[in-house]
């Protein structure tokens, strides 16, 4: 490598270290604990609520702040309605039909709207009930910044470019995270979402029928777990509301079994699989799968790091009185 290029690489750093710092001073625990409260609170309830209806839902809350945050930052542009004239995130291929937790969010904001009208931004709430669907799930609680305002922008085509798909390979993974900041250890430990939830069937059904067009099977996937795959996911099927767990073993339990099933080859994405295409991520899902309160202390961490993308903060943005619809 040239020195022109390390010292590009270098600034590149630098600057997001320096943006990552200048968010973190703006945002602050206990934002709302003058204004409204109860904000965290009411959040809480509403996702104890639905968790207790239907466990999967914190699947759908975290992942739904992972879309957001990797898509515009952290502004609850994912929450944004499509219409006539726009297809927002929420109807793009990555989102629509998978992502869930919706109802959840309105609930909480509705309810935080008659407490304290224009004040707890849809952004903020999406981040909170992240935290507490990993926290009910069995996963560690933590404190989480806020502060973040709303967007008014929501485009189908910035998800499709920003969020990493279920085949993307290891350099591919490596640096969608790192473009928002993330080194390669936190883009590992992250990966350690997939312990909860459920994917539908097309968005794997690639490794288990007509693989790369010459092999019939993925040979990185445990052959007794493709097979058990394909009597959940049989060929030709196209049922869109066909779906598995994630996590054979766990599906609603934030552990570290996550990586355990990796090491095992039964990631359920290529993705999932690609952290053994290296030493060193591969030692890291090894560590993670010895060691669960070090990977749920780390996940906790990197869970803080990503509510702080790009969020807007200030006069930036608006707090939104319907989360699916900016003010007018």
């Amino acid at each position: 490598m040239s020195f022109s290029h390390t010292i590009t690489g270098f600034s590149l750093v630098m600057i997001l270290l320096f943006k990552f710092q200048s968010v973190h001073s703006q945002l602050q625990v206990g934002y709302y604990s003058n204004t409204c409260n109860l904000a965290e609170i009411v959040v809480k309830d509403e996702v104890m609520k639905a968790f207790y209806a239907d466990t999967g839902v914190a699947a759908g809350l975290l992942r739904m702040h992972f879309h957001d945050c990797f898509v515009r930052g952290c502004d609850a542009s994912i929450l944004i309605d499509s219409n006539a004239t726009n297809t927002a995130e929420k109807d793009s291929p990555p989102n629509n039909p998978s992502l869930r937790g919706f109802e959840v969010i309105n609930n909480a904001k509705a309810r935080l709207e008659a407490l304290c009208k224009g004040v707890v931004s849809c952004a903020d709430i999406v981040a909170f009930a992240a935290r507490d669907s990993i926290q009910f799930s069995g996963g560690l609680g933590y404190d989480v910044p806020a502060g973040r305002r709303d967007g008014k922008v929501s485009l189908a085509s910035e998800a499709v470019i920003n969020l990493p798909g279920p085949s993307s390979n290891l350099n591919q993974l490596t640096q969608i995270f790192a473009s928002k900041g993330f080194t390669q250890q936190e883009m590992v430990t992250l990966s350690g979402a997939h312990t909860i939830g459920r994917s539908h069937c097309t968005s794997f059904s690639s490794r288990l029928y007509n693989f790369n067009g010459i092999t019939g099977q993925d040979p990185s996937l445990d052959s007794m777990y493709a097979a058990r795959l394909k009597q959940q996911c049989p060929q030709g099927n196209r049922n869109p509301s066909l779906v598995v767990p994630m996590n054979p073993f766990s599906p609603t339990v934030a552990d570290n079994s996550y990586y355990s099933d990796v090491l095992a080859r039964r990631g359920l994405f290529s993705s999932d699989q690609a952290l053994l295409s290296d030493a060193t991520t591969a030692s890291l899902v090894n560590q993670f799968a010895k060691a669960p309160s070090l990977w749920t202390r780390m996940f906790a961490d990197a869970m803080v790091k990503m509510g702080q993308i790009e969020v807007l903060t200030g006069n930036s943005g608006e707090i939104r009185a319907n989360c699916s619809v900016i003010n007018t």
